[in-house]
This record gives structure tokens, C-alpha cells and sequence, in this order.
């Protein structure tokens, strides 16, 4: 179990980083991660959703993705509270103070999808969550030492040198957390090291004297790392442009942004320029397109965007003649009204929407979880992506598609001038084509790059990098 001694210390890089290298070692190897918190998830072939990250963890060992890797995933909708996700399924809502009572009612389902990940395979690698020095958490945990202590598996701990003062967060780590619990750990990782290594050694040789754990390994930042999906919208590089294209794609972030990996793929493309817009600055005048990416909390995301004043600047950009896309919330956002007479994302509600669609949108009914595939109703170009949404969306712009599934449904709705449109499909992006029409549309060209290509090669990358600069066979040992 890798451990850290932070969130964003780099676990699920590291984790997936060492499942593609003993995978290429001729290994089966399978990622676990007891509990995660993202609002960036995956839909699994079994019928459920997971974090993204263990999504591609999975791919890393080039399986498919089970709900046994991710049993228990939080998904925020306020600072306080958080929809349960439960093996695959939503069980509810909870706020923080309550939830610590109901992880140990959690941790039997846990286990069980723990005993079910390692039937058959030669390793398992488990993630932590957050920081394993939360000792305030510790009497009801389940997704750092309150599992490794259930589970009995040994951890490694790592700290991040990057954001600075990582002696203390290791030797700090030691000092608070329970005898007990520091026996499992085996030993450290210092993580995202820039420059000089040798300057660290007498660094990594007081940890080694002040915890007694013994020093795993120092790894250099990888670079590479930036093609994979972020789990956390924090590590979004919100403000700073991605690419340098003619054609500038903005993306207003929002509280509740979620599945925001749909963006990646635009990255690719040399034409594209990416500005994630962040609150208290106003949309770029210059955009050909803006895209309004999915939310968990629909209705507060509203609420904020029009608070920030981007409806004005949206306004103003299609009197322009620019282009506005909507991904699942955010088509909901684009429609007249949103009804969430039940409370499913917050309190019971409902408000008008930015009406640039005649739409409307009722949250309700099961949550729709699947694969999906198809074609855009307008070139023809072909899509592989997938549903998770409550929400149903109706009205007259329905009545032109954006998307034609392969089964024969329709989805999401076309402005009757064509400059609005919207969808439920995430992941449209990943294909292409899809992006070649896109561009044609905004007067660029696609690349034709393969964004399934480009995750591999990254997932080859950090492997590689992980082999040169950790003792993978020492890291064996320590596994039973």
C-alpha cells in the first residue's frame, strides 16, 4: 500500500507508474483504492462508477476496470457534504461529520472488494487517501492505516519535495501517528524532485535516523505525468493557457466541476489554445468557442456563474458569432430552467437557466451509467464515450440531436442557429474525428493524434522512469 503524507503528493501517478512496470515485467497486477474522493469518475463495464484515477490505473495494468478497485468514491457537492458511492452505486448523501460515523458500516464491503481484487493476480497495489497523519480521522478509517491495519498489508509512505518541507512531513508523519501503524510502514519515497540529486542525500539520510524507516527512493518530477488525467480538479492548471493554437477554446471553472478530463484530448491538437478561465476573471474576448464542462452541484455552479458575470461575457461572445458547447451540467445550464425538486445535488430547488437552448431539466430517476457510441448528428464523425447523469433534458431543441447513438437514441440538443448545443456524453473528445470536425467548424484542423495512444505512451513513460530511478525488485520484497 503507497501512502502519503498529503493529497497531491502523487499516489495515483506513482501507483499507475508502478502497475504498467511490473505489468511490462510480465506480471497481473490489479490497483486498489479503498476510498477515494473525486468528482472525476469512470464508468465501469460492470454497470458502476469509479475514480478516474483508478480508471487508469486499470488501463496501466491493461485491464479492464472493476467497482472492486474504488468500493467506496465520495463525489462533493458542498464543503460539507458528498453523494456515496457504494461498489458502483449511489447509496446517498452525507455530510463530512456524519460520514465518520458511517465509514465502519463501509469498511466490511471494503474488505470484501479487497479479498475479490486479489483471487488471481501476482500483486496488488492499494492507494491511500489524503494524508496518513490524519490522526483526528483515525478511529473510524478506512482508506489509509484503519485499512492497512484491517487489511494487514505493508505501506510505503511518500512525501512530495516539490511543495517543500518534506523531512517534516515524513518525520512528522512518524512522530503523530500510532506505534502500531508505524510498524506496517516499510519504508519512504521523496517524490517530484527537481535538480541536483546528490544534494538531497544527507536529506534523505536524517529521515532515515529520525523515523527509522529506511529510504525507498528519490523520484526526479516527471514531466510526462501532465498527459495523464488529473483526479482532482487542484491540479487543474486553471489561468495558464494549454497551447499556443490559433483557435482559443475557454472553459469558465467552476466549485463543482467534475469528469473534467473530457478536456484533454483538445490539448493535442497544435491549433488549439486552452484557457481554464478561473473565477473574478472575465471570459476571453478572443474565444472561438466556450465550453461549459460537466458539474456535480448543477444548480450552485449556476448560481456562480452568473454571480461571476460570465452570462454577460457569453452574451457577448455569441453576438460575436462564437461557438457554446455544454458537457451533461453544463448542457443542463444552457437550457430555461433546472428542477431538482428532490435535493439529489443540494437543497430542493429550482432556478432558470441561462436559456440559450429550449430546453428544460428535470434531476431524477436512476443515475444512467453506461458506455456509449455513435455518431454527430451534424458530420457524421464518429464518438466512443459515456453517460453518468440523473438529469432528463426536453424541450424543442431536442429535436436536433447533437448526437445519434449506434443503438438508435438521440442525444442533446442544436440552437436553431447552431451556435449553442449541448450533450450528456462525456469523453466525446477522445475520438479524433470528433475534434477534427470540431476545429473545421471553428476554422482549424485536427491532428488526427490518437488520445488512446498518447495515455499509453505516457503510462510507458513514467514506467520507464520509475525503473531508472527506484529499486523495483527491493519494492517486491516488501510485498506479500
Amino acid at each position: 500500500m503507497l501512502q502519503g503524507t498529503g493529497s497531491g503528493v502523487g499516489k495515483s501517478l506513482i501507483v499507475a507508474g508502478l502497475c504498467r512496470a511490473y505489468r511490462n515485467r510480465g506480471l497481473t497486477v490489479r490497483p486498489f483504492k479503498p476510498q477515494n474522493m473525486s468528482n472525476n469518475a469512470a464508468v465501469t463495464p460492470d454497470g458502476g462508477e469509479i475514480g478516474r484515477a483508478q480508471a487508469t490505473q486499470a488501463r496501466a495494468c491493461g485491464v479492464p476496470a472493476s467497482i472492486d478497485m474504488n468500493p467506496v468514491l465520495l463525489k462533493p457537492h458542498s464543503e460539507h457534504g458528498a453523494q456515496i458511492v457504494l461498489r458502483g452505486k449511489v447509496i446517498g448523501q452525507a455530510r463530512a461529520c456524519d460520514y465518520q460515523e458511517l465509514k465502519p458500516k463501509l469498511l466490511p464491503a471494503v474488505l470484501d472488494s479487497f479479498s475479490t481484487l486479489c483471487g488471481n493476480p501476482d500483486l496488488v497495489l492499494v492507494e491511500g487517501a489524503g494524508s496518513a497523519s490524519e490522526i483526528n480521522l483515525r478511529a473510524n478509517d478506512i482508506a489509509n492505516m484503519g485499512f492497512a491495519r484491517a487489511a494487514n498489508v505493508p505501506v510505503i509512505l511518500m512525501g512530495d519535495i516539490d511543495r517543500g518541507g518534506v523531512i517534516a512531513q515524513i518525520v512528522g508523519t512518524k512522530t503523530v501517528i500510532d506505534p502500531a501503524d508505524a510498524e506496517l510502514i516499510k519504508g519512504f519515497l521523496v517524490n517530484k524532485f527537481r535538480g541536483d540529486s546528490s544534494l538531497f542525500a544527507d536529506g534523505m539520510r536524517r529521515i532515515e535516523e529520525f523515523t527509522g524507516w529506511p529510504s525507498l527512493g528519490l523520484i526526479p518530477f516527471c514531466a510526462t505525468a501532465a498527459h495523464l488525467p488529473e483526479e482532482d480538479s487542484q491540479g487543474l492548471p486553471i489561468g495558464k493557457p494549454r497551447g499556443d493554437g490559433k483557435i482559443t477554446i475557454a472553459v469558465p471553472v467552476l466549485p463543482g466541476i467534475a469528469n473534467f478530463d473530457d478536456l484533454d484530448p483538445l490539448v493535442l491538437e497544435s491549433d488549439v489554445r486552452l484557457v481554464m478561465v478561473r473565477r473574478g476573471e472575465t471570459l476571453p474576448a478572443e474565444a472561438a468557442i466556450v465550453i461549459l464542462p460537466g458539474s456535480k452541484t448543477t444548480l450552485a455552479d449556476l448560481a456562480c456563474f452568473l454571480g461571476e458575470g460570465w452570462g454577460i461575457d457569453l452574451r457577448a461572445h455569441l453576438r460575436r458569432g462564437g461557438h457554446v458547447l455544454g458537457l451533461c451540467g453544463g448542457y443542463q445550464m444552457l437550457g430555461k430552467v433546472i428542477r431538482d425538486l428532490g435535493g439529489i445535488e443540494g437543497p430542493p430547488g429550482e432556478m432558470p437557466g441561462l436559456g440559450l437552448l429550449d430546453i428544460e431539466t428535470d434531476l431524477l430517476g436512476d443515475k444512467l451509467l453506461a458506455p456509449v457510441q455513435g455518431k454527430d448528428a451534424r458530420t457524421s464523425a464518429p464518438f466512443t464515450g459515456y453517460e453518468m447523469h440523473i438529469g432528463r433534458s426536453f424541450g424543442p431543441d431536442c429535436g436536433r440531436p447533437l448526437l445519434h447513438f449506434s443503438d438508435g437514441r438521440k442525444d442533446g440538443a442544436v440552437s436553431a442557429n447552431g451556435l449553442v448545443s449541448g450533450c450528456y456524453v462525456h469523453g466525446l473528445f477522445t475520438d479524433a474525428g470528433q475534434r477534427s470536425a470540431l476545429l473545421a467548424r471553428l476554422g482549424g484542423k485536427g491532428s488526427g493524434v490518437s488520445y488512446e495512444e498518447t495515455l499509453e505512451a505516457a503510462l510507458d513513460a513514467v514506467a520507464a522512469h520509475l525503473e531508472t530511478h527506484l529499486d523495483l525488485d527491493r519494492l517486491l520484497t516488501l510485498a506479500r
